[in-house]
């Protein structure tokens, strides 16, 4: 008997896990594949990045070095090779996670995870060999799973998803990408930058639609200079495959049929929760409309006493970093202890270059409540450090309460505004006002100094290099 059970074993169920262990508790954790570490380590925000970062050093290498005085000839893509060393780096944060689970001694069982009752799971693996698993306290954790629209049928050869994405045989001239998400900017901007020619076609008439507005503009204008067509308020209607073209098919904002042609057609229109085959109207739970599992927004326990649920299975964005708190907070409650999370301080971050990042409210949140506030803009083009890297484009934004000045959102993008952000989530956990941060001493020449500036922009309207 276990006390502790989780189901998935993403970032969100793996720290559960440990979390769990290290409060004492005989701890267990299921998964259906044979590596650990979900969607996000294996075909998601690691291997995304490590594709970014490759693809990255292939655009400046073509497109910057010569600003810098590095010469170079005969310059191309060894695509096997960069999968390669995406694969390696997978491979290495997988056997983290193992080496997590041994040295925390919980025990891994492989297979699909389904309830039998609240407090016994059936592991069936790839043999069909059935290993059931009692426990006290069951945490699902299954994550995610990409979403399709109506008519578009995915056959994973040429109308792919993120997962395919990350493994294509051939780096092909074209590719048409279905949705300007952070998913559909990032896969883009990969493979716009290694030469492809790329068009994104968006429901919406923005960018990063879930992010503040002025950030999707600014992304546009730099990601237009890779050469990405965008077309914005399209609604797909459908693709075909004819040989090794995709033909995808959408009406514009007039109402009138346009078509896109690609080698393949990459749809990222969102993620949907992975809650299929777990049994949950064995032990009397149902899904919502979104097919998410509702929980006390305090103790993410659902309706049945003892069962938990955290990350993409529930409500809020689904990001990793919001599931790995969850399940601290879901052993630590087990445990008795008094944990929260302050979900409006979750920061969200496009792994573009430049990179953007958001947390608190945005400008049209603000408006919508009718609070009063202010705003410091400060542009990287006034930054030393970013002259200095050629990383000129983005600003930092700091929304501030007009009457009290405390920070309210902040908004950047820019050259390592994904680590930036920390900051600002860290000085809003603390209720900071944004002359707070005006006159705290930031290194020069750093990124950072452009967070400071932006706060005195905010603050008193008295940005010193603006």
């Amino acid at each position: 008997m276990y006390d502790v059970t989780v189901i998935g074993s993403g970032p969100g169920g793996y720290i559960a896990a440990v979390r769990s262990a290290q409060l004492g508790f005989k701890t267990a954790i299921i998964e259906r594949y044979a590596t650990l570490g979900g969607t996000c380590l294996n075909v998601g925000c690691i291997p995304s990045k490590a594709l970014l970062d490759s693809s990255e050093h292939f655009f400046n290498a073509q497109n910057h070095f010569g600003e810098h005085g590095i010469l170079l000839k005969d310059l191309k893509v060894d695509f096997g090779q960069m999968i390669k060393r995406k694969t390696d780096v997978v491979t290495g944060v997988t056997k983290g996670v193992q080496f997590l689970m041994k040295k925390n001694k919980i025990d891994v069982f492989t297979g699909h995870g389904s309830f039998v009752n609240k407090n016994k799971i059936a592991v069936k693996n790839d043999k069909g060999e059935v290993t059931e698993v009692e426990t006290k306290k069951v945490i699902i954790a299954t994550g995610s799973k990409p979403a399709t629209l109506p008519g578009l049928e995915i056959d994973k050869k040429r109308i792919i998803t993120s997962t395919e994405a990350l493994e294509l045989p051939e780096l092909p001239k074209t590719m048409v990408v279905i949705g300007g998400g952070i998913i559909g900017v990032e896969l883009g901007s990969v493979y716009a930058r290694l030469g492809v020619k790329v068009q994104v076609v968006e429901y919406m008439d923005r960018l990063i639609g879930t992010m503040d507005r002025d950030l999707g503009k600014e992304l546009l204008k730099v990601l237009k200079k890779t050469g990405i067509e965008f077309f914005f308020s399209h609604k797909v209607t459908g693709a075909k495959v004819k040989g090794k073209t995709v033909t995808v098919t959408a009406e514009d904002s007039s109402g009138a049929a346009v078509e896109f042609k690609g080698d393949y057609c990459l749809v990222c229109v969102g993620r949907k929760p992975y809650t299929d085959n777990l049994g949950l109207d064995t032990v009397g739970l149902e899904t919502d409309k979104r097919g998410k599992i509702p929980v006390d927004p305090h103790t993410l326990q659902t309706k049945v006493e003892g069962i938990y649920a955290i990350g993409d299975v529930i409500d809020g964005p689904m990001l990793a970093h919001k599931a790995e708190d969850e399940g601290v907070l879901v052993a630590e409650i087990i445990a008795g202890q008094k944990p929260h999370i302050d979900y409006n301080l979750i920061p969200n971050v496009a792994y573009t270059w430049p990179e953007v990042s958001s947390v608190g409210k945005t400008e049209d949140q603000l408006k919508e409540a009718g609070t009063e506030y202010k705003k410091g803009t400060f542009s990287f083009k006034a930054s030393g450090r970013a002259a200095a890297s050629g990383d000129t484009d983005g600003f930092i934004k700091v929304l501030a309460d007009k009457t009290t000045d405390e920070i309210l959102g902040v908004h950047m993008i820019g050259p390592r505004v994904a680590d930036l952000i920390a900051e600002a989530t860290a000085v809003m956990e603390y209720r900071a006002s944004a002359e707070d941060i005006g006159r705290m001493s930031h290194p020069h020449p750093t990124y950072s100094e452009s967070f400071k500036e932006a706060c005195l922009a905010a603050s008193d309207n008295r940005a010193l290099n603006a």
